[in-house]
């Protein structure tokens, strides 16, 4: 038996939960937990035990990282044996309704240490332990216990109930499946699969060979999509923990031999460590108080959207998860988030890395939207991904100083630039007047890109806000760069291609009656001037970009009164409106199937996001970082509120705000903690 090492960093109040947000089934399974493993793999649960989703599971790999992944190993059944009686740990729901075994009543703390979870059971005197992490760049997920108190040994029985599934799927038995026992476990093969190993350092490993049925996933029924999957449970572990004693379980899909555990943990745990002290050093002298456990806390959470993605090209590259369970690495999402997750912790070799990595894939003068998760083409259905590009070039120059990488994108930045004046794919390009149209039938281009088979529900065809402040800062962005690089034509052209766009901007997109900005105009949707020209005066949170961008394009008063109507109908304590509440389209709640859901996608329902802009915005037009900071703080408690010591992507329009969508979601964490750290940097 081994014993385990104390971590090097305890949870903080932010996300620990004691027994006042346990012990009844809706509260702890409302609650999530999250892994990962540096390539696309995850782990992720309930705190209660019982799986919700079909993202749930101990051992998701990714195969093609950062995509391809793939559920092996769903949870663990646990059952202990101490003083004479026996009870359940863990929890299942089944598709009939029934609840069994009810593990939750006895948890007496749930928490993260670092980004490990950690659940404590009471039975009787004993005090149980159970961690779960894996190890950074392999597919190898460890779970240990230890019996932190007891007066007598306790017997601890695991049945793994596994699958092999693309994680988008459910999986129905029963299935051929090859077990075969191996040192110290044993390995499963689904038919025409890759084949996987569960191994135990402590106890005996016995073949089973059984199915289970009928696992019901309560939140697919809520999305409308099928709800039930059947497993199977290759073997079953027995241990025996006295006192101090520890006990660990491995699952891998490596081929290789896997660390032993106590190893992988303070591997780990080391590098959690040096995650933090980087983040420290970035703040040096900006700042001298002590940075509060939540932020810290999101430092860490920050890490584990960050992936390599492996290319003929760059077999070391990298890139950022857009978010968890379900979303892949996404242009957009990856280069909005940049600034946050890698530059305010001070991962700059991240952030360079990823910047070399997606200017290969550059086509067109456009960057990729996303990689699909069956490794085909890149789709480039996106026109502020390419734009969003300048702006984590431009923050990571500024941070850096990197004069070797502004050399190496320049051609790049300039090749795109140039597309965009000429024109590219989907109707992007730039009109007369100096702004930048897009739009094609049947396509999304913005972030607000909901579609429902043919039903484009947010089209947003014409001249976006948001793009056009984008392009205003894309061209103020080469313009400096042209400069660096002794490029005084080019420098004078961007020059006077900004000025000529931020002077029609200023002139086209000011609705006057409303004191706010046009969403979109020479789009098809809105209200046609006298011109003949339609545009849509809907109140949506993309005006805040003009604000909030380093060149911002209004005059103060005008500044201040897009700040001020945000603030008035648009904020909310954990993020911002995609529709002010008085238009007729506006859905309060984000629930119900698929065609529900997507049509409220960003007709009301709150985006977290936004709030990291909305305080930045704030603070330049009323001058008070202490007022601005405050904005953010609603996000504090919802650290324990969804997933533990992560910020969900989506929240209803309306209280109580009920978190939704994905989980973890990169922008989310990375525009908190931006924001918070511009606004106590001194």
């Amino acid at each position: 038996m081994t014993h385990g090492p104390r971590a090097v960093a305890c949870g903080s109040a932010a996300t620990t939960l004691g027994r006042d947000a346990l012990g009844d089934f809706e509260n702890t399974h409302r609650r999530e937990w999250l892994v990962t493993n540096g390539i696309g793999g995850f782990a992720a649960g309930t705190v209660g035990g019982a799986n919700t989703r079909r993202y749930h599971g101990l051992l998701i790999a990714a195969l093609q990282p950062p995509v391809g992944r793939t559920l092996m190993v769903a949870k663990f059944d646990i059952a202990v044996r101490y003083a004479g009686a026996g009870l359940g740990l863990g929890c299942n729901e089944y598709a009939d309704g029934t609840v069994d075994p009810h593990g939750y009543c006895l948890l007496d703390t749930f928490g993260i240490d670092g980004q490990q979870p950690v659940w404590t059971w009471v039975i009787g005197d004993a005090r149980l332990e159970q961690r779960v992490f894996m190890a950074h760049g392999c597919n190898t997920t460890y779970v240990t216990y230890r019996l932190l108190r007891a007066l007598e040994p306790l017997d601890l029985e695991l049945k793994p109930l596994c699958a092999y599934r693309d994680y988008h799927a459910q999986q129905r038995g029963p299935a051929h499946v090859a077990t075969v026992g191996v040192q110290n476990g044993v390995e499963v093969a689904f038919a025409g699969a890759r084949a996987f190993r569960i191994l135990t350092e402590q106890g005996t490993c016995t073949p089973l060979g059984e199915w289970h049925w009928n696992f019901k996933h309560r939140e697919e029924s809520a999305r409308g999509l099928d709800d039930v999957e059947d497993l199977y449970a290759p073997a079953l572990i027995r241990v025996r923990l006295r006192a101090g004693e520890s006990a660990a379980v491995i699952l891998t899909a490596e081929p290789q031999t896997p660390m032993p555990t106590q190893p992988a943990l303070a591997a780990e745990q080391a590098r959690q460590a040096r995650l933090l002290l980087s983040h420290a050093a970035a703040r040096a002298g900006a700042a001298a108080d002590e940075t509060p456990g939540w932020i810290k806390t999101l430092v860490l959470a920050a890490d584990q959207f960050v992936v390599q993605r492996r290319s003929l090209r760059d077999p070391a590259g990298s890139s950022l998860i857009a978010g968890y369970p379900w979303f892949g690495d996404w242009g957009r999402d990856t280069m909005i988030a940049l600034p946050g997750l890698a530059l305010t912790t001070g991962r700059f070799e991240v952030a360079a890395d990823i910047l070399r990595t997606f200017a290969g894939y550059v086509s067109q003068g456009m960057l990729p939207n996303r990689f699909p998760d069956a490794g085909e083409a890149p789709e480039y259905n996106t026109v502020d991904a390419t734009l969003w590009y300048f702006v984590a070039v431009d923050e990571y120059l500024r941070s850096s100083q990197d004069r070797a990488l502004r050399a190496e994108l320049y051609p790049v930045l300039k090749d795109i630039v140039a597309w965009h004046l000429r024109g590219t794919r989907f109707g992007i390009g730039a009109d007369r007047d100096g702004l930048l149209r897009s739009g094609a039938a049947g396509v999304q281009l913005t972030w607000m890109d909901a579609k429902v088979g043919d039903w484009v529900v947010t089209p947003r065809t014409g001249k976006c806000v948001e793009i056009n402040a984008l392009w205003f800062n894309a061209l103020r962005i080469m313009h400096g760069l042209a400069e660096a690089a002794n490029d005084p034509q080019a420098a004078q052209a961007y020059a006077d291609s900004a000025a000529h766009a931020a002077a029609s901007f200023n002139q086209r997109f000011w609705f006057d009656a409303g004191q706010h900005l046009y969403d979109v105009i020479d789009g098809t949707e809105g209200e046609a001037d006298e011109a003949g020209s339609r545009r849509d005066a809907s109140l949506r949170p993309n005006q805040i970009f003009a604000v909030s961008l380093r060149h911002a394009l209004l005059p103060p008063e005008r500044a201040r009164a897009v700040v001020d109507v945000c603030a008035r109908q648009l904020w909310t304590p954990v993020g911002l409106r995609s529709l002010g509440p008085g238009d007729p389209r506006y859905a309060p709640a984000y629930r119900g199937d698929q065609r529900a859901r997507d049509g409220a996608y960003h007709q009301g329902t709150v985006w977290s996001w936004l709030l990291g802009p909305f305080a930045i915005a704030h603070w330049r037009v009323h001058g008070d970082a202490a007022a601005a900071s405050c904005l953010l703080e609603g996000l504090r408690p919802h650290l324990r509120e969804a997933c533990i010591g992560q910020v969900s992507e989506i929240f209803d329009g309306a209280a109580p705000f009920v978190p939704r969508g994905c989980f973890a979601q990169a922008w989310g964490v990375a525009e908190l903690l931006r924001a918070w750290s511009e606004l106590h940097a001194g």
